[in-house]
C-alpha cells in the first residue's frame, strides 16, 4: 500500500477558511484563524492540558452501560475504565447514517484513534477515542440513504423510513421495509462478511427486538472498530443531558448576549473575507424543544418583549420554564450545530475533536461559546481526508498517466483529454501552432480596430471570441476521433470517474464505507489509523 498526499485545493468546493485553517502554521501571529482556532492542527501542538470534569465516574457508569448496548469490545471497555481514572478523550462524531454512511465515517474515526495513539505516546497520559452519535438531529431524509458503487454507476439504497412528526433520527425504528434493502446491500457487498454485521445490527437487537438507527449505527461501529476500542456513546438520553446541563442553562440564562456574541464574529468572519457558515439573527437560540406529547424536535426561538419569552412550536415559555424543564428532562432540550460542540466537551474531557471541512469552519462561531461558556476553546483536528485507489483503478491511471487532479472531472472531460493524448505529435504540433497564431493575431486585430474605434474593437472581439471558438471545437473534434479509435480510453475514464470522483462529488463523500471493508476485510481499518498517523495537511490517495 502506497499513499501520495496532494494539497486540499484538489477537492472542489473547499471553503477559504477551511484553507486557513490548514495552513495556520504559516499565517502570520495575528491572522484571524489564530485567534478563533487556537492551536494549530499539526505537529502535536494541540496537546496540553484537560481541565477535569468532575462526573469521570457517572460519565464512566452510562458510558458502561451503552457498551452493553452496543456489544462493545474488551478494548472499548478498557478504555471506558481509562476515562474513568481520568483519561481525557479525543472525539469525533456522524450522523446516524444507513449501514454507516460513506467512507468519511470511518475516516473521521481512524482519525480519532490515531491522534488518541499519539497524544498517548507524546504526554505519558492516556487519551482515549471517543465516537459521538449525532442521534438528535431530526433530518431523516438525510441518514435515510447509503451508496454502493457497481461496474458502471452508484446504486444509492433508501429504506424510505417515515416519521409522522421531526423527531430525533436516533430513535426511529426501521420496519420490515429495512429487509429488502439489506438484501440488495448485501448483493452489492457480495455476501462478504460485513453483509453479515449489517444484518446483525440492523434487524435485531439484543433481546430480538427491532433496533433503533442509533443503535444499529453504534453496534456497527463499535463492530468494526473493536480491536482500536473505540468508545461510541449516544449522548441523547436523560444520564449524558444531565453531565451537560450546564451548558444548555447558560445558553437559556445568557441567550442574548451570546446571540450577540455569534453576530458580532459572523460579521468579524465577512470582514475578515469569509462568510458565516452559519446564519445568525436577533430573536434566533442555540436550543430546541422536545414536544413532550409528538416527541417532535422544535427550535426554541427568543422574543423580544421584556422578560425572556421563548416560542416552540405554538407555545410561549419563560426562562424560568425552561430551567425547570431542564431540571426535570433535560434530555427534551438538545444544542443546535454551534452550541453542540460546548454541551460535548461540558460532558467529555475533550483533549481535541475531529472534525470535516464543514464542522471546522463551524468552530469559527463556536468559538465565542467556549469562550463564554467553558472559559476555553477546545482544539479542533482535521479528519483523514483520502481516496482509495482499488489495484484496477490504479493501473488504469497509471497507464494512462492519469493524477488524482486529472480524475476530479466529468468522464466526457476525462475522455476528451485522453483523446487529446493519444494524437499524433504531429497534429498536436500543428493544432497547437494554428491555434497559438489565431489567438495572437486576433488578439493584435481587436487591440488595433479598438484604437480607431471603440465600436470596431469590442466587434473584433467578438469575432475573435467565436473564432477561437471554433478552433477549440476542431481540436475537441481530433480528441473525439481518437477516441473513436481507440475505445477504451472512454471506458478507462468512465471507470476511473466512477471510481474516484462518483457523480460528481468526492469518493469519500459518496461510496459507504461498508463497501470497502468488504472487499478488503477489517484490516482496511488499521491502514487506515496508519494513513492518519501520518498527518498530510489535505487530501491523500491511498492505493490499496
Amino acid at each position: 500500500m502506497s499513499v501520495e498526499c496532494y494539497p486540499i485545493t484538489v477537492l472542489p468546493h473547499v471553503s477559504q477558511i477551511y484553507r486557513d485553517y490548514l495552513a495556520m502554521a504559516e499565517s502570520a501571529g495575528d491572522a484571524p484563524v489564530r485567534r478563533w482556532y487556537g492551536a494549530e492542527p499539526f505537529a502535536g501542538r494541540w496537546m496540553g492540558k484537560v481541565a477535569p470534569i468532575g462526573h469521570a465516574g457517572s460519565l464512566a457508569d452510562l458510558l458502561e452501560s451503552q457498551a452493553v448496548e452496543f456489544g462493545a469490545s474488551d478494548a472499548a471497555k478498557a478504555n471506558i475504565a481509562k476515562l474513568r481514572a481520568g483519561a481525557r478523550a479525543v472525539v469525533t462524531g456522524q450522523q446516524v447514517v444507513l449501514f454507516g454512511g460513506p467512507l468519511l465515517t470511518l475516516l473521521k474515526a481512524a482519525t480519532a484513534i490515531a491522534r488518541a495513539n499519539e497524544a498517548t505516546r507524546a504526554t505519558g497520559v492516556d487519551h482515549v477515542p471517543v465516537f459521538w452519535l449525532a442521534t438528535e438531529d431530526h433530518d431523516l431524509a438525510e441518514v435515510d440513504q447509503v451508496s454502493f458503487l457497481t461496474k458502471t454507476s452508484v446504486e444509492t439504497l433508501r429504506a424510505g423510513l417515515k416519521v409522522a412528526h421531526a423527531v430525533p433520527v436516533g430513535g426511529v425504528v426501521p420496519g420490515p421495509e429495512l429487509e429488502g434493502v439489506l438484501e440488495r446491500a448485501s448483493e452489492l457487498l457480495e455476501f462478504a462478511p460485513v453483509s453479515e454485521w449489517l444484518r446483525e445490527c440492523y434487524l435485531a437487537g439484543p433481546n430480538g427486538e427491532r433496533p433503533t438507527l442509533a443503535r444499529a449505527f453504534a453496534r456497527l461501529m463499535a463492530r468494526i472498530f473493536a480491536d482500536q476500542g473505540l468508545v461510541v456513546m449516544d449522548a441523547a438520553p436523560r444520564g449524558f443531558h444531565a453531565l451537560g446541563a450546564r451548558a444548555l442553562r447558560y445558553a437559556i440564562e445568557h441567550a442574548a448576549e451570546l446571540q450577540q456574541a455569534l453576530i458580532a464574529r459572523s460579521e468579524e468572519l465577512v470582514r475578515a473575507g469569509y462568510h458565516a457558515q452559519v446564519l445568525v439573527a436577533d430573536g434566533g437560540s442555540m436550543l430546541f424543544l422536545l414536544d413532550e406529547a409528538t416527541g417532535e424536535r422544535v427550535a426554541l426561538r427568543r422574543t423580544v418583549n421584556g422578560d425572556a419569552q421563548w416560542k416552540a412550536g405554538g407555545r410561549v415559555y419563560c426562562s424560568a420554564e425552561l430551567i425547570a424543564i431542564l431540571e426535570a428532562t433535560p434530555e427534551r432540550l438538545s444544542p443546535n450545530a454551534l452550541l453542540r460542540p460546548v454541551f460535548q466537551d461540558t460532558v467529555l474531557p475533550t483533549a481535541a475533536y475531529v472534525g470535516g471541512p464543514a464542522e471546522i469552519a463551524y468552530f469559527a462561531q463556536s468559538a465565542v461559546l467556549y469562550e463564554a461558556i467553558l472559559g476555553r476553546i477546545t482544539p479542533v483536528l482535521p479528519r483523514l481526508s483520502a481516496t482509495l485507489l482499488e489495484p484496477a483503478i490504479a493501473a488504469v491511471m497509471d497507464k494512462d498517466e492519469v493524477q488524482l487532479p486529472d480524475a476530479m472531472t466529468t468522464a466526457e472531460e476525462l475522455a476528451q483529454r485522453l483523446g487529446a493524448r493519444a494524437m499524433p505529435i504531429e497534429e498536436k504540433r500543428r493544432l497547437a501552432a494554428v491555434g497559438n497564431a489565431l489567438e495572437a493575431e486576433l488578439s493584435a486585430l481587436a487591440e488595433y480596430l479598438g484604437g480607431l474605434d471603440e465600436s470596431l474593437g469590442r466587434a473584433a472581439e467578438v469575432s475573435a471570441s467565436k473564432m477561437l471558438y471554433q478552433m477549440n471545437r476542431l481540436r475537441r473534434m481530433g480528441a473525439t476521433f481518437e477516441l473513436q479509435k481507440e475505445a477504451s480510453l472512454r471506458k478507462h475514464a468512465e471507470a476511473i470517474t466512477l471510481n474516484v470522483f462518483p457523480n460528481g462529488h468526492p469518493q469519500e463523500r459518496v461510496v459507504a464505507g461498508v463497501w470497502f471493508m468488504a472487499k478488503y476485510g477489517d484490516g482496511l481499518v488499521e491502514r487506515l489509523v496508519g494513513v492518519a498517523g501520518n498527518q498530510c495537511p489535505g487530501h491523500v490517495v491511498v492505493r490499496l
